[in-house]
């Protein structure tokens, strides 16, 4: 049973996977990080963490908070004080690696303001956060490694009566991130946080994440996802979905389509992209099938809300394999989307 931790009007651990991402504007782009955010809201982001790197910075997390409706995190790194000042100014969780903001008495500090106050901590570990004497031990950053480290980190908080905990052990190694984290959700039952580190671009990053979260969720672990992407954030919040969908998790359109052969007879490459870009906006909790003729059409489109196959210049839709209509080859996508207005 997983340990429920609020992070603002959100429950971790209440069995929903809360897709996060990370402003990339600079934190004293106050303008420019509060455009990204309304943006990342809008694309279907549910948390949204800011680095703030200096005091300064933290003046950001009062107006992130005024123009987006959802949790903000501040990630704090080095200075303890910075920490202070966002659990001053109203910030929903703060995302810190309490080995290195320094002595005891600093990390004594933060969990003091965060409880007092009803804030969250996520200990964030990754490799290159690593202690100096746990990559001693294990010569080299292994799951075991992060997971000491986390468990330790938590012992700390632990120490000062703050239980409102939330982890995340990131690699850029995709195997290490799975193994890492199934060895820490069988040590403990805070709330974790799921995600590769620096997976890199687009195409090779939304690869490794897919692989590295999608595991993870197969397996029940995990409570939030971010998708770390070289890439505009809003990117990562698709990204998130689509593996959510992938896995049979979460709302949406899900749309299977075949890879195609020789018996294809309908243009199923530019239709699927059709159909992908005309649904991305609908939240119905439906199956599209899109189909290139009759040898998995009928199956396909069976197990579908609705779907499509033909040929011969011609298409039939189908819904739960009872065919509904058919209609000239170029009308079919308006004709889908007709059929999906229907739907409830």
């Amino acid at each position: 049973m997983t340990k429920q931790v609020k992070v603002g009007d959100l429950t971790l651990g209440d069995g929903h996977i809360y897709i996060q991402s990370m402003l990339n504007v600079r934190a004293d782009n106050i303008e420019g990080s509060v455009k990204q955010a309304v943006a990342l809201e809008k694309a279907g982001c549910e948390i949204i963490r800011a680095a703030v790197p200096r005091i300064e910075n933290a003046e950001l997390i009062p107006a992130l908070k005024k123009a987006v409706n959802v949790p903000i995190v501040a990630d704090i790194h080095f200075d303890y004080r910075i920490a202070l000042k966002c659990a001053e100014l109203g910030v929903d969780k703060i995302r810190i690696n309490p080995g290195n903001i320094g002595a005891r008495e600093n990390v004594k500090a933060v969990a003091e303001a965060c409880k007092k106050r009803g804030i969250p901590i996520r200990i964030g570990v990754n490799s290159g956060s690593l202690e100096k004497k746990v990559l001693e031990k294990y010569g080299a950053p292994v799951p075991a490694a992060f997971v000491e480290s986390a468990l330790e980190n938590v012992k700390l908080l632990n120490m000062y009566d703050f239980d409102d905990i939330v982890i995340s052990i990131k690699s850029s190694d995709v195997k290490t991130t799975i193994e890492a984290y199934r060895l820490l959700h069988e040590q403990t039952d805070y709330p974790l946080h799921l995600g590769v580190t620096e997976t890199g671009t687009a195409h090779m990053g939304i690869i490794k994440s897919a692989i590295g979260i999608g595991s993870l969720l197969c397996d029940g672990i995990g409570d939030t996802i971010r998708v770390s992407l070289t890439a505009d954030p809003v990117e990562e919040v698709r990204a998130a979905k689509d593996i959510l969908k992938a896995c049979g998790i979460g709302g949406g359109v899900n749309i299977v389509a075949c890879p195609t052969c020789g018996r294809t007879q309908i243009d199923l490459i530019s239709l699927a992209d059709k159909v992908e870009k005309a649904v991305s906006g609908i939240n119905k909790n439906i199956k599209i099938a899109v189909m290139g003729c009759p040898v998995n059409g009928p199956g396909e489109a069976r197990e579908a809300d609705l779907g499509i196959t033909g040929g011969n210049g011609k298409a039939v839709i189908f819904r739960k394999g009872e065919i509904l209509r058919t209609v000239p080859e170029e009308n079919v996508l308006d004709a889908l989307m007709e059929e999906i207005e229907k739907l409830p």
